[in-house]
């Protein structure tokens, strides 16, 4: 078995003395474990970093074997970010949300956001933002996607500004105003097609909305807790 495919690389743990077990989100193939052989010497490990890009080239003798990866790697971004507190909370945050996929199911559009994340993780604000919308395309792919698109009460897309929290689905402003203090606030940039403008106050709203629905529908079920790394992200971000 061979396959060749575009990666991000998302975690690395020591295996024996000189090696690396690599774990990469990849383009075409999820998110893949796979062996590199002296990942740990002088030559690799300074570019094995979280948040690089790499070529892969995965080879196993069977398909649900672990394999090895021969690495190239394409794009050195981590010493952009490595000092940076916010940026190293943030990519923390998305790969331990990657980790909730099965591993090895393909996900391109979650592939494309991550590098759009890693992109501006020297951003707080922006990356925040991000994360936020990359939260929103997992809980779609992981069966629990929010309806944003209407209303669930009047059927129209006007004035979009609650979510149920029953549902998911989003709610207007005259409809929802009677029970606005069981309704979840929905932030502007988050709704379908909106431009990316955010401020402090929606990027808390924003972490509030998708994280309510993570832990109810895939953290809580599977005794999980939410990154902590994510709370201090959001500090940095709005403090």
């Amino acid at each position: 078995m061979e396959w060749r495919d575009d990666g991000i690389i998302i975690g690395l743990r020591r295996h024996g003395e000189a090696n690396v077990i690599l774990e990469a989100m990849t383009r075409a193939h999820g998110r893949h474990l796979g062996l590199v052989r002296g990942g740990r010497g002088r030559r690799q490990a300074p570019l094995l970093q979280p948040g690089n890009a790499v070529d892969l080239t995965w080879r196993a003798r069977l398909d649900e074997h672990l394999g090895t990866y021969a690495v190239e790697v394409t794009q050195v971004r981590a010493a952009r970010f490595l000092g940076s507190a916010a940026a190293l909370y943030a990519l923390n945050t998305v790969a331990e949300h990657l980790r909730l996929l099965p591993e090895r199911d393909p996900h391109g559009p979650l592939f494309e956001a991550l590098d759009v994340i890693i992109a501006h993780l020297d951003e707080p604000a922006t990356a925040c933002a991000l994360i936020a919308r990359f939260e929103l395309a997992l809980l779609g792919d992981l069966g629990f996607g929010l309806d944003l698109e209407t209303c669930a009460a009047t059927g129209s897309n006007e004035d979009l500004v609650f979510v149920s929290p029953k549902s998911g689905r989003a709610v207007s402003r005259v409809a929802g105003e009677p029970y606005a203090d069981r309704l979840l606030p929905l932030p502007c940039f988050l709704k379908p097609r909106a431009a990316s403008q955010q401020c402090a106050p929606q990027l808390a709203e924003a972490f509030r909305l998708t994280g309510y629905f993570l832990e109810r529908h895939v953290l809580q079920p599977r005794g999980l807790a939410m990154p902590e790394s994510r709370a201090a992200l959001l500090t940095l971000a709005t403090g």
